[in-house]
């Protein structure tokens, strides 16, 4: 199965302090165990939200909403996805990692969804579509 795991935001990180290099070479193993484990297929910091913004749909009217966002708890510093065999293997590793701030902090695990979760909506054509796409981004990376 994959995940995508959620470094959630803090005070700190949605200001803009970087890490130190102490924590930068500490997720550096981190990553590299992940690596050689064959379970991260991506791994990427975000910058703060002041950096950001947000589209709001409403029926067909869209509309822009510049950052900053008020609720740090709410917003994700970074993110890994990762190929695990099981939930359990998610969080054995997630325990494994350092903590990504001074202080508290949390990380979100979410299943990502796979063409069979969607059943018979995903028609055997949109089924031949995603896997053209998929192969396309393959290509290109």
């Amino acid at each position: 199965m994959r995940c995508i795991v959620m470094i959630k935001a803090t005070q700190a990180s949605e200001a803009g302090v970087m890490p130190s290099e102490q924590l930068l070479t500490e997720m550096g193993r981190f990553n590299e165990e992940l690596v050689k484990a064959g379970i991260m297929l991506a791994g990427e910091g975000l910058q703060p939200s002041s950096k950001g913004a947000r589209v709001k749909f409403s029926g067909s009217s869209r509309s822009v909403i510049d950052g900053p966002f008020a609720e740090t708890k709410e917003l994700i510093a970074g993110f890994w996805l990762w190929q695990v065999k099981s939930m359990d293997e998610a969080i054995e590793w997630v325990k494994r990692c350092p903590n990504p701030f001074d202080g508290e902090s949390e990380i979100e695990i979410r299943q990502v969804f796979e063409a069979d979760d969607f059943g018979a909506e995903l028609t055997p054509e949109l089924r031949e579509q995603e896997a053209r796409l998929r192969a396309q981004v393959a290509a290109k990376s």
